[in-house]
């Protein structure tokens, strides 16, 4: 089943239900970025352990540091390259497979052209994520691509359009956020959580925005937690663009 498909699979039952399925959002989204990278391509060394320390962790069925342990996630999501190469391990760790766009298994360049198709995926993702209630109540973990969770830069190329999951998630719009939710995800920042909560599913605007930092245990201690904003500690010879 191709991506549209398996996002809008329940047209016809909306349709038929009407507006009573604009109550159908998500108790929790999960958002996390997607390790470090070698290239366009691949991850770096650092990012394929980080991946796999989310999968054993903080992203784990068993693990009592796991965010989602007594919450199984409905769906993965993954959009690009790098946020499969991340998100796998984690679907493995669940038995589940992952959702993943077809541009998601190509390689792609911070360019309009790419950004634009980018776009679409995420105003799909949140529309079916708000609308359908296939994920009423449900946990649903996001593997992202920093640029389109948060990105005043991304916003600014494409005025009058809502492009990043800040802007289609209505993160502007949360209550009680001491400074409010950034309006940029920073390039050197890999190792944090967004967590939004709905209260009630008919709300559109999540009732909590939660940050958590990952401080990962061993094996994977090694791993870095930069403050928000900070260069990210890295050997000369780690690989990590």
């Amino acid at each position: 089943m191709t991506w549209r498909l398996r996002l809008f699979a329940s047209i016809t039952v909306l349709a038929v239900l009407g507006t009573s399925l604009a109550q159908a959002a998500p108790h929790r989204i999960v958002i996390v970025r997607h390790g470090e990278k070698h290239t366009a391509l691949t991850l770096c060394s650092r990012g394929k352990e980080r991946a796999q320390a989310l999968a054993a962790q903080y992203l784990s069925p068993t693990s009592p540091m796991s965010l989602i342990r007594n919450d199984p996630p409905a769906a993965i999501l993954a959009m690009t390259l790098h946020t499969v190469e991340t998100a796998r391990p984690i679907a493995r760790a669940w038995n589940m497979k992952l959702i993943v766009p077809p541009i998601g298994y190509i390689p792609i360049r911070n360019n309009r052209y790419f950004n634009a198709k980018l776009n679409v995926v995420n105003r799909d993702v949140t529309r079916d994520l708000l609308d359908n209630p296939r994920w009423h109540g449900k946990t649903v973990v996001m593997v992202w691509e920093h640029f389109h969770i948060a990105s005043a830069a991304l916003e600014a190329e494409f005025p009058g359009e809502h492009v990043t999951l800040r802007q289609l998630l209505h993160l502007d719009q949360i209550k009680g956020v001491q400074g409010g939710v950034p309006t940029t995800w920073p390039d050197s920042n890999y190792n944090v959580f967004w967590i939004l909560t709905y209260d009630r599913p008919q709300d559109i605007v999540p009732s909590r925005f939660e940050v958590v930092r990952q401080y990962f245990a061993e094996p994977y201690a090694n791993l870095p937690s930069n403050d928000w904003g900070a260069p990210e500690p890295r050997p000369a010879d780690s690989g990590c663009s």
